[in-house]
């Protein structure tokens, strides 16, 4: 699988799975009703590098890397990540949030911080064992489709 930098022509491959992990509702905060233009602008936003996994000819991940805040605060990286649903389990994530967190280091960030890791995302498990500490959990910030209110988690790393 590689590992490169989207570019505008992969959205339409990329908007299926991102589609289907939002519409679930279990992990991103984002409206499950979002469309495929507003989806992009939040994805693809111009302050964002976004990268993609490919098997093949097929996208089956995505993340972007941006800044979490500007001015003083621009140091410190903020993050999305989404695996194709048919591909979880495949290391596919992990090995692309090592692609990301090394190309964070090589853009001059000094920390990542996800801002809202719904509490009960498997992918918590995996931050963690990238160094990702919670360093706060708001209660019942999230209304999980299947377990009701749930927290959501901030996690932080230095680079």
């Amino acid at each position: 699988m590689l590992i490169r930098e989207a570019t505008p022509e992969d959205w339409p491959s990329i908007w299926p799975f991102w589609h289907e992990i939002v519409e679930a509702g279990e992990t991103y905060t984002w409206d499950p009703g979002v469309g495929p233009d507003e989806a992009r602008t939040l994805w693809m936003s111009p302050s964002a590098r976004v990268f993609v996994v490919a098997d093949g000819d097929r996208i089956v991940a995505s993340a972007f890397l941006k800044p979490n805040h500007g001015g003083p605060g621009a140091h410190v990286a903020n993050a999305g990540f989404m695996v194709d649903p048919g591909y979880a389990g495949r290391g596919v994530g992990r090995r692309l949030a090592e692609h990301v967190l090394d190309a964070a280091r090589r853009d001059g960030y000094r920390s990542m911080v996800f801002n809202a890791v719904v509490e009960t995302n498997p992918a918590a498990a995996l931050w963690r064992s990238l160094g990702f500490g919670i360093v706060g959990t708001i209660p019942e910030a999230f209304d999980h489709p299947v377990h009701g209110p749930v927290g959501l988690h901030v996690m932080h790393r230095k680079l």
